[in-house]
This record gives structure tokens, sequence and C-alpha cells, in this order.
């Protein structure tokens, strides 16, 4: 895989019968973690940690920083934080492929400069099984 443009990392939220792009994202960071199940014992050989393969919750966070385009835009994601509901997003992520599934907002900040735009930070947690549908 050759470098890849970050602008072309995207983060849509579903919208009708297809997706649209969230808000005016300049950063964006997509994240998946498993948590181990740890079933060491005092059997196990030399007193290594052994762990249970495939077991352990899995997770997917999603972050991004920006502007927002417009007013649709911002008041989109301003209502599906404070209903608190779970939506379809997709993360298409270039030369690799996408990934869909259920997440919730979990964090949604404004902020602002004296001499600058007004900006925001949003974190996403996923929310079921993720499908991914590579490139």
């Amino acid at each position: 895989m050759t470098a890849q443009k970050g602008k072309d990392l995207l983060v849509r939220i579903a919208e009708g019968a297809g997706f649209v792009a969230v808000a005016g994202l300049r950063a964006r960071q997509i994240a998946f973690n498993a948590e181990t199940v740890d079933i060491t014992s005092a059997e196990s050989a030399g007193r290594w940690r052994e762990l249970l393969a495939g077991a352990g919750v899995r997770r997917a966070a999603i972050s991004g920083s920006g502007v927002f385009r417009d007013e649709a835009s911002d008041a989109r994601l301003r209502q599906v934080f404070f209903d608190g509901t779970i939506e379809t997003y997709q993360i298409v992520v270039p030369s690799f492929g996408t990934i869909t599934g259920l997440f919730q907002v979990t964090s949604l900040e404004y902020r602002g400069d004296h001499a600058g735009e007004i900006t925001f930070d949003i974190a996403l947690d996923s929310a079921g099984s993720l499908t991914f549908v590579s490139l």
C-alpha cells in the first residue's frame, strides 16, 4: 500500500438509502481494540501468561475534529448526541476497505479562538458488530 492522503479517510453517517460525510472533519482516526481473557494457572508452562483466543470484548472507536460545513450537518450531529441514538456509520480507509456498523456519539465538544472559527471534536464508540469490505 502506498502513502495515502489523510483527507481521504472518510467518516459517514447513514442518510436515507445512502451515507453522507460527517460535517467538515479535518482530522480523523479509527482505533480497534480487543480485551484479553487471561487463563493463566499454576500449571501454565514456565508461569507464562496464557490467553484465551477469540474471547474478550472487541470495539472500535472513531474520533475527529474539524469545522461544520453547514447548519444541517451541525444540527444532525448535535441531535444524534442529545438523543443518545445509535446510528449506522461508514468509515472509508483508502486502499484498505470500508467499515460499516452501529456507533454512538460519546463526546461532542465545541471550541473557538478569538481570531478563528468555531471547531468541534467528536468521539464515537461501536455499538455492535462491524462489517468490513476490502477495496
